[in-house]
């Protein structure tokens, strides 16, 4: 598929929860955001049909995000489903790595490529600050059940408020280089302000070469993170949903209302 402005869009970013087991100070308040109802959330075989006629349409990569897409129930058995869809030749997730150690074998086992893992400092207090009481030894650890399992190249996503030089920024990198990791880092956005960059070592950001298209999990096909724009699949359906989000894909990202841990990042 190719937008109006002859980007060839073929990366669907799928956000199948919009919970998450972490307070980020950067996604979410401290209080919580109130949780969507569950009929209002795709169920498998949404997402599971959707997919389907995406990749009839040009989609060669998927990637399951949230929220935190491990704390969705039987999440496993959606990668199931999606990996048995013939076309897709990437096929990811992006996680803060808390629960990695129970899913990274089952992941790989349903057919999972590989993942990115949220890192955002090593000092076991400067992660609970970020994360508002996460424990960074559970994402160490789940980093090294996913290498063991097979999900490679694991990948690492750091936000950083300004550059790679902060101090938590530089020890993830140094950490990354010693475990012979590749390290992305994000700069802080803000959707309501239309505040973003490229990402440094990644190509999020880069309006000018977006290829993507992203799938909330209340059903909307969104061309555009920051951007408002979003057609739904339970009313237009799957192929009619896609062809409007591409055909009005704007030509660069401005701000938007919506949040983060809901559409995927």
């Amino acid at each position: 598929m190719f937008d109006r402005f002859n980007r060839h869009i073929h990366y669907l970013r799928i956000s199948v929860t919009d919970k998450c087991n972490l307070r980020c100070v950067y996604c979410m308040p401290a209080e919580g955001v109130p949780i969507m109802r569950h009929e209002d959330v795709l169920s498998f075989e949404e997402i599971e049909a959707f997919s389907r006629v995406a990749v009839t349409m040009g989609i060669t990569k998927v990637r399951l995000t949230g929220g935190e897409p491990l704390v969705r129930r039987n999440v496993v058995t959606l990668v199931s489903m999606l990996a048995a869809i013939n076309g897709i030749q990437d096929f990811a997730m992006t996680s803060n790595g808390v629960c990695m150690t129970e899913f990274a074998e089952d992941l790989a086992a349903a057919g999972l490529h590989r993942v990115n893992i949220s890192l955002d400092a090593i000092d076991p207090e400067r992660y609970a600050e970020i994360t508002r009481g996460g424990d960074v030894s559970n994402v160490l650890a789940g980093i090294t059940a996913a290498r063991n399992a097979g999900l490679s190249p694991v990948k690492l996503n750091c936000v950083v408020q300004y550059s790679p030089e902060e101090p938590d920024a530089r020890a993830v990198a140094e950490f990354a280089q010693k475990e012979g990791l590749e390290v992305r880092f994000i700069r802080r956005m803000d959707l309501s302000k239309g505040l973003f960059s490229v990402v440094i070592g990644g190509s999020g950001g880069d309006c000018a070469r977006c290829n993507r298209l992203r799938l909330s999990c209340n059903g909307l096909v969104r061309p555009c993170l920051f951007n408002d724009l979003g057609f739904s699949v339970r009313e237009l359906g799957p192929e009619e949903a896609i062809r409007r989000a591409v055909e009005e894909k704007p030509v660069c990202g401005d701000k938007s209302n919506a949040l983060f841990h809901a559409i995927g990042g």
